[in-house]
């Protein structure tokens, strides 16, 4: 793709970013999502609108993509954020299957303004049981059952 396309489609995000921002007063995230050169999806941050502190940018135009393709899975999408996506859009963006991220500002871009993630990223690297956020796992015979009855289902949707 060419270089004008990428910067129009960073640019779309950054716009969308900004509307969110004068016209909602969110935070300064947004994203678009295109496939075969046309935009599928778009969303601005809407934590602070919603309360719903899931609702990245990211996260939202993963959710209004996969409504419009009618797929919980967008092979074959990219996606333009704002900024280098923190680790709850991280995983949203491995689990939709989504096929490149591109972004503009970094993590430690954002960080300068309020936004750090570096925190999330080293509790992650820690055992349960060494977390701030206690962690403690609680036997459940039923709870096992479920993964073994979903392991022999033959008619699953894997994902």
């Amino acid at each position: 793709m060419k270089k004008k396309k990428h910067e129009h489609y960073m640019t779309f995000a950054a716009n969308r970013a900004k509307k969110g921002i004068l016209v909602f007063g969110t935070g300064p995230f947004g994203a678009v999502i295109v496939k075969n050169g046309a935009v599928i999806a778009e969303a601005h941050n809407e934590v602070t609108s919603t309360n719903d502190p899931t609702a990245h940018a990211e996260v939202v135009a993963i959710r209004r993509a996969c409504r419009k393709l009618k797929t919980f899975q967008l092979k074959g999408c990219d996606i333009y954020c704002t900024s280098e996506p923190c680790p709850m859009c991280m995983g949203a963006i491995y689990w939709s299957r989504l096929r490149k991220v591109f972004y503009a500002c970094t993590n430690k871009d954002a960080a300068k303004v309020g936004f750090d993630d570096a925190y999330i990223y080293k509790e992650m690297r820690k055992k349960p049981s060494k977390r701030k956020l206690k962690f403690k796992q609680i036997k459940c015979k039923d709870a096992e059952l479920l993964l073994k009855m979903w392991d022999e289902l033959d008619n699953k949707i894997r994902y």
